[in-house]
C-alpha cells in the first residue's frame, strides 16, 4: 500500500504488538518486522519516500550480552526514531553511549519526572507536584539502565530506578523511553506514541477504513482479474467482513461457502445465511453437515482430538463443495495482523502450544489455490471498524468472539445433539439476559459452558440429578490477557434462576472468576 508509514523493529517483545495498536489508534499505517532485518531491506523498505519513522521495541534481553541491535541504516536515514525500553538501550549503545545492569530493578508502576522540554512529551502529564514538576505515571519492566549519554543527546526525564527514563536528542528526532507507553497501565502511553507519530514524525493520520477500503477494492480487482474466488465464512466477523469486501470489489465472481457444523449458537446459522443471500446477495452455498460432524465427534473426550476432527472434517467438506463449484482459483482467508506478526517475528510466536486453532491453514496447497487475504494488514478492533464502514449490521459486527469449533469445546467430554440443545437454550438466555442489563459492550467475551457433571437437585418435590451450567465472561483488549467480568451478584442470581427454571437437564449454575493467566478464556 502506498501510504505513510511507521516501522517497527521486533526485539522479542511480548508486547510489540501493542506498539502497533497505539499507532494505528492514531490514524497511522504501520508495519512490525524482526530487529534482524538487514541495512539494505531498511532502505528499500523506505525507497519509496513514504517511511516517516522508525520505533525500536522491547525486548527481555541485554543489549550488552546479545548481539540484537537495530541496522545502522535506522539511524542514518534522517528519520526520526524513537526506542522503547531495550529499544531505547540499543540506540543508547549504538549511537555511542554505555548501558549497565541496575542495582535498583524497575518492574510495574512507577512515576516519571519531566526535566526538560521535548516535542515527545508535548501536552502530556498525568499531575503536577507541589514543586511545580510535570509527572507521569509510568509501567516498567527492565532490570538495565542507560549510565551515559550517547553524544548529542539530553535527559528529559527521570525516575528513581532510572536515570536516564527519556532521553531526546531534538536535532535529530532520536528519542528514548525507559518505560513502556504502549501498555494500558501507562497512562497518557497512547499520547505520547500519537505525539511521536504525529507530530515529531509529521504524518497527517489519513489511515482510515474509508481510505484502507478503496485502496483494497482496488487491489483486490487486480490480484484477481476476471478470475473466481471462494471463500469459507465461519459465522464470525473476521470471514464475513473479508467476503463483503471481496463481493464489492468483484460482485458475483465471489461464491461463499458455509459449513453448518451443527455447533454454532442458537439460530445463529440463520442468521449468516440470511445476511449473505438476502441481504448482501452474495453466491452462498449452505452445506448442512451436522449429522456428519456429530457422528465423528461420538465418544471423543479429549479437547485436542475434538478440535483436529473439527478442523480436518471442515477442510474435507470444503475441498469437497469447492470441487462441485469448479473453476475458481482463489481461495480468501480471513487472515489477521496478529497472524502475521507471529509467523515473522523475532521471537516466531509461542513455543508451545497451548491449543490447537480451527483454521483453513491446509487448503491453499491442497487445493493448488492462491490466497487472496484483504484483511491481513488489519487487527481485530479495526475489523469491526470496517465491518461497521462496509454497512454491516452493527450488532453482528460487535459480536464476541465465537471459537471456531464451536460448542465442542464449551461441552467438556462427549459432545451430542441432546447436549449442544442444552447449551444453546442456556447460551442463548445467558447473552440475553446480558443485552437487557446494557452489558454486552463492555464484555470481551461471555458464554455457557455445559460441565461433565451432575448434581443433586431439588424442584417443585422432586428429585432432580442434572447437568451443571458455568458461565464465563471476561474483559480484555486483545484476548492475550484477560481479567473476570465483576457482575453484581443480583444479576448472576437472576440468570441462574432463569437457566434453571427453563432449560431442562440443568439443575445448576456457577461463575467462572479465573483470569488469564493462569487460565485460558475457553474451558477447552
Amino acid at each position: 500500500m502506498q501510504h505513510q508509514k511507521i516501522l517497527i523493529l521486533d526485539f522479542g517483545s511480548q508486547v510489540t504488538q501493542l506498539i502497533a495498536r497505539r499507532v494505528r489508534e492514531a490514524h497511522v499505517y504501520c508495519e512490525v518486522h524482526p530487529c534482524d532485518v538487514s541495512s539494505e531491506w531498511v532502505r528499500e523498505f523506505a525507497a519509496d519516500g513514504q517511511l516517516k519513522g522508525v520505533i525500536l521495541s522491547g525486548s527481555h534481553a541485554s543489549v550488552y550480552e546479545v548481539d540484537d541491535k537495530a541496522p545502522e541504516a535506522v539511524y542514518e536515514l534522517g528519520i526520526p526514531v524513537l526506542g522503547i525500553c531495550y529499544g531505547m538501550q540499543t540506540m543508547a549503545q549504538q549511537l555511542g553511549g554505555k548501558v549497565e545492569g541496575s542495582h535498583t530493578r524497575e518492574f510495574g508502576y512507577a512515576e516519571v519526572r519531566a526535566r526538560g522540554h521535548t516535542a515527545l512529551l508535548k501536552n502530556i502529564a498525568d499531575f503536577t507536584t507541589p514543586e511545580g514538576h510535570g509527572m507521569l505515571k509510568v509501567w516498567m519492566s527492565h532490570g538495565d539502565k542507560v549510565t551515559a549519554f550517547a553524544p548529542g543527546f539530553e535527559i528529559v526525564a527521570t525516575s528513581d530506578g532510572a536515570p536516564f527514563a527519556v532521553i531526546a536528542d531534538e536535532a535529530r528526532k532520536f528519542y528514548g523511553t525507559q518505560f513502556h507507553p504502549e501498555v494500558v497501565h501507562t497512562p497518557d502511553g497512547a499520547r505520547l506514541i500519537a505525539n511521536f507519530v504525529r507530530h515529531v514524525c509529521g504524518l497527517a493520520g489519513d489511515w482510515t477504513m474509508a481510505e484502507f477500503r478503496q485502496t483494497k477494492i482496488a487491489e483486490i480487482r487486480a490480484q484477481v482479474g476476471d478470475k473466481r474466488v471462494i471463500c469459507g465464512l465461519s459465522g464470525g466477523v473476521d470471514s464475513a467482513v473479508a467476503a463483503v469486501l471481496i463481493h464489492e470489489a468483484i460482485g458475483d465472481q465471489l461464491t461463499c461457502v458455509f459449513v453448518d457444523h451443527g455447533l454454532m449458537r442458537m439460530n445463529e446459522a440463520e442468521q449468516v445465511v440470511t445476511l449473505f443471500r438476502d441481504h448482501y446477495n452474495i453466491p452462498l452455498v449452505h452445506v448442512e453437515a451436522e449429522e456428519l460432524f456429530l457422528g465423528g465427534l461420538a465418544g471423543l473426550t479429549d479437547p485436542e482430538a475434538k478440535r483436529k476432527f473439527i478442523g480436518k472434517t471442515f477442510i474435507d467438506v470444503f475441498e469437497e463443495e469447492a470441487r462441485k463449484i469448479g473453476g475458481a482459483e482463489f481461495l480468501a482467508q480471513g487472515t489477521l495482523y496478529p497472524d502475521v506478526i507471529e509467523s515473522v517475528s523475532f521471537t516466531g510466536g509461542p513455543s508451545v502450544t497451548i491449543k490447537s486453532h480451527h483454521n483453513v491453514g491446509g487448503l491453499p496447497e491442497r487445493m493448488n489455490m492462491a490466497l487472496v487475504e484483504p484483511l491481513r494488514e488489519l487487527f481485530k478492533d479495526e475489523v469491526r471498524d470496517l465491518g461497521r464502514e462496509l454497512g454491516l449490521p452493527p450488532a453482528f459486527v460487535g459480536r464476541h468472539p465465537f471459537p471456531g469449533p464451536g460448542l465442542a469445546i464449551r461441552i467438556p467430554g462427549e459432545v451430542t445433539k441432546e447436549r449442544c440443545d442444552i447449551l444453546r437454550k442456556a447460551d442463548a438466555i445467558y447473552l440475553e439476559e446480558i443485552r437487557n442489563a446494557g452489558l454486552y459492550d463492555a464484555i470481551w467475551q461471555a458464554f455457557a459452558v455445559l460441565l461433565p457433571v451432575k448434581t443433586v437437585g431439588v424442584m417443585g418435590d422432586g428429585r432432580t440429578y442434572d447437568s451443571v451450567c458455568a458461565l464465563r465472561a471476561v474483559t480484555s483488549t486483545d484476548g492475550m490477557t484477560a481479567d473476570v467480568f465483576p457482575y453484581d451478584a443480583s444479576f448472576l442470581t437472576r440468570v441462574a434462576t432463569r437457566i434453571v427454571n427453563e432449560v431442562k437437564g440443568i439443575n445448576r449454575v456457577v461463575y467462572d472468576y479465573t483470569s488469564k493467566p493462569p487460565g485460558t478464556i475457553e474451558w477447552e
